[in-house]
């Protein structure tokens, strides 16, 4: 019978490296492998995302965005990733404010080192980013573009202040704007595109005013038209087409 110490003799001695020290370092090694995973994988998922342009609509301000901001911060966003485009909602979309849009995006640009943004917009303002896509360069700019409610075939409510206010005729239906917008391709250029629409939406009628063909177009149910800001399910699909 074998005592206990001819037991251990049976067995092979560990190789030389193989000290106490140095089975202890890699221990600690393997043990900061799973660690360091997640924070490789945050670094690669910002640098496959880009900057984001949020875009108002009429009679608001960047203020609207609170919620979607804070969605987007949630999701791994910096506040050096979020931009938020603020501009005078009476002015004329295609002499005026489609430039300062396209002005405003190059210097996030140089800002960010970014080749490309992604622009969510509200309302009139996808008007107003559609037209710097489609007729102001930003084709070549801009990766995805979201509108939420935007009224882009026209809306009827806007003949209610179109006698006084340029915006308002801008978004009327059959407006030079609209028309403009709406001939040949509705989506141009390598841009993805994305709608959500509302079918209780009291702002922009008819509801269906917002799809484009070429787009995605997500119906978010039933919600008035500045409920979309807040949405959670907008919110979420918004993101995840972001992510896309």
């Amino acid at each position: 019978m074998l005592t206990a110490r001819q037991g251990l003799q049976v067995l092979p001695p560990l190789p030389a490296l193989l000290t106490l020290p140095v089975v202890l370092a890699l221990l600690t090694l393997c043990l900061a492998l799973p660690a360091a995973s997640p924070a490789r994988a945050s670094a690669a998922g910002a640098a496959s995302r880009h900057p984001v342009v949020l875009v108002h609509g009429y009679n608001a301000d960047p203020g609207v965005w609170g919620a979607l901001r804070a969605d987007l911060r949630a999701a791994g966003y910096t506040d050096a990733e979020l931009f938020s485009f603020g501009y005078d909602t009476h002015r004329s979309v295609n002499e005026v404010l489609a430039g300062r849009l396209g002005a405003y995006v190059d210097q996030v640009r140089r800002e960010t080192g970014a080749a490309e943004v992604d622009v969510v917009s509200h309302s009139f303002g996808s008007l107003v980013s559609r037209w710097y896509v489609k007729f102001g360069g930003g084709a070549a700019a801009v990766d995805h573009w979201v509108s939420l409610a935007g009224p882009n075939r026209g809306t009827s409510t806007a003949w209610a202040c179109a006698l006084w206010d340029q915006a308002c005729r801008d978004m009327t239906p059959g407006s030079y704007v609209v028309k403009n917008l709406n001939s040949g391709d509705e989506t141009p250029g390598a841009v993805k595109y994305a709608t959500f629409w509302s079918t209780c939406d009291e702002i922009v009628n008819p509801d269906d005013s917002v799809p484009l063909t070429g787009a995605t177009n997500t119906p978010v149910g039933c919600l008035q038209h500045n409920d979309l800001l807040g949405d959670d399910g907008t919110s979420v699909g918004v993101r995840a087409f972001l992510g896309s």
